[in-house]
């Protein structure tokens, strides 16, 4: 059944009844300096419901846990040193820990979908740490998108994917980072690149962080066609084919760019702008110009791939 979506400054007002509707059940769209997430209870089974049908999201894929600080964290899950460290240097901020889950959590079963761990972010937004604070518990929020689709980075991205799906937007702008935290597991595996990278991590901590191997889903985002536009996705174009919209890079130049500078940071908070311009334009395939895999271009090509796979 379709319900009315209202989008909403982000003001202490909007915040306060986006705090009273995660109080009744109900899902919400915040922003977060990463990308725009779809907050619920994660003590409530049945708000978590919400959002995996509002997103029509796979019941294998988990869901990522907000919380305000690292002592609420340590009540859900369990930590060793060497995650204490990564939580100390980088939280709050765009990193994902996936930890043993603790039993006396209270954090609704479906949250982790059957898995022994579970996924925990302490996230700078103000916005989102005032709807922390103002709801007063855990927030189960993946991205504010249907699953699978292009990940938000406005207010207005959520409108055209959960309209009519979801009851509130709040409204806070464009993400600043545009891309998902990154994930690393308790034994120090990436399951997903983003902003935080393997070889800043060893820079600023010393902890060697590895590459996971193939095999079950064990964080959000590691489903292979997960991110993707509704139309063909080509990778690595120097020039548009025929009927293509061209996403171009540094010196290609393609109809819109995600950086004619060549910067990564550019590029990263653009890719998915860039990708929802590229599915609503009149052509009916996509193509990007190639991004170096270094840095933070691993996450944005990562991403990439994830959009291309075959579905």
């Amino acid at each position: 059944m379709a319900v009315d979506t209202v989008t909403l400054p982000a003001d202490e007002a909007a915040i306060a009844e986006a705090a009273r509707r995660i109080g009744a059940g109900e899902c919400v769209a915040v922003p977060t300096e990463t990308v725009y997430g779809l907050a619920a209870d994660a003590t409530n089974g049945e708000a978590v419901a919400r959002i995996y049908e509002a997103k029509a999201r796979p019941g294998f894929n988990p869901l990522i846990v907000h919380v305000p600080d690292i002592e609420t964290a340590k009540r859900i899950a369990g930590f060793k040193s060497e995650t204490d460290r990564l939580a100390q240097r980088y939280w709050p901020g765009p990193l994902t820990l996936v930890l043993p889950h603790r039993d006396d959590s209270g954090i609704a079963s479906l949250v982790t979908a059957g898995l022994n761990t579970i996924a925990l972010r302490v996230p700078a937004h103000p916005v989102m740490r005032a709807l922390l604070e103002a709801a007063g518990v855990p927030l189960a929020a993946p991205s504010a998108n249907a699953s699978g689709r292009i990940s938000p980075t406005r207010a207005d991205h959520v409108a055209a994917s959960l309209g009519g799906k979801i009851g509130l937007i709040l409204d806070g702008g464009a993400s600043e980072g545009g891309i998902e935290s990154t994930i690393i597991s308790h034994d120090l595996r990436l399951l997903r690149p983003g902003p935080i990278t393997p070889s800043r991590i060893k820079q600023e901590t010393g902890l060697t962080i590895t590459q996971a191997q193939g095999g079950a889903v064990e964080a959000p985002g590691q489903l292979a066609s997960h991110y993707a536009p509704a139309k063909p996705l080509r990778l690595e174009a120097m020039a548009a084919e025929a009927s293509e919209w061209l996403i171009g890079f540094g010196p290609v130049e393609g109809d819109a760019s995600l950086s004619r500078s060549g910067d990564l940071v550019e590029a990263a908070a653009n890719l998915f702008a860039r990708l929802h311009e590229a599915e609503a334009s009149d052509r009916p395939r996509i193509a990007v110009a190639p991004v170096p895999d270094t840095g933070l271009g691993a996450a944005i090509n990562d991403r990439l791939r994830r959009a291309a796979a075959p579905r």
